[in-house]
Order: C-alpha cells, then sequence, then structure tokens
C-alpha cells in the first residue's frame, strides 16, 4: 500500500483546516491549532514509516492509536482535532 498520497492528502487537509481556523480563534488558539497539526503529521508519517518497515497494518495502526490519544478524533487519527 502506498501511502505517501494519503500523508500528501493529509497535509493538505491540515493546511486547509489550519486556515479555517485563523478566522475563528485567538493567537493562542491558532497556535494550539498549528502544534496539534503538526503533532497529527508526525503521527500519521511515523504510521508511514512503520507500514513501509512491513511491521503490519495491525500493529502500525495501534501504534498511531497510541500517537494521537488525546490528540484527534477518530479511529485513524483524523485530521479533525479534539477540544
Amino acid at each position: 500500500m502506498n501511502t505517501k498520497p494519503f500523508l500528501i492528502l493529509s497535509l493538505v487537509t491540515a493546511a486547509l483546516l489550519s486556515t479555517a481556523a485563523l478566522a475563528q480563534h485567538s493567537d493562542k488558539e491558532t497556535k494550539e491549532d498549528i502544534a496539534r497539526h503538526r503533532a497529527m503529521a508526525l503521527a500519521h508519517e511515523g504510521a508511514a514509516k512503520c507500514l513501509e518497515a512491513g511491521k503490519g497494518e495491525k500493529l502500525c495502526m495501534a501504534e498511531l492509536s497510541v500517537a494521537c490519544k488525546g490528540l484527534a478524533l477518530g479511529k485513524y487519527c483524523g485530521m479533525r482535532h479534539a477540544h
């Protein structure tokens, strides 16, 4: 499974969501959103590297779940962050 298109789509989605957040949040909230999006991107990059290493989808998704605990919503660390 090629994860690069998924990673690129996730990063683009994060950028678009960050832009929308700029109009709705204070500077502090915007900075927090940026940090969350970067953390989610790192979590997804870790999952991609895990899959590339051949560790298996089950293990990689479990690691992604741990990396995203308290950070994002959804089974697969959706790019929608928790408030």
